[in-house]
């Protein structure tokens, strides 16, 4: 069963809408990825996540 709630049919326009910014750990630190330089943000747009299996 599927319920809807009014918020999830809520429409925002752009001028309704706050960007998100992502941050990611680097070197031990955690940065914006918006102040990467565009190599590197590059490099970010390329990882792929994984889970590693529980051990025994």
């Amino acid at each position: 069963m599927t319920v809807t709630t009014p918020a999830a049919q809520t429409k925002l326009n752009d001028a309704q809408r706050t960007r998100c910014e992502i941050w990611t750990r680097v070197m031990g630190y955690h940065r914006p990825v918006s102040s990467f330089n565009t190599g590197k943000q590059g490099e970010f747009n390329q990882r792929r996540f994984f889970h590693e299996p529980a051990s025994r």
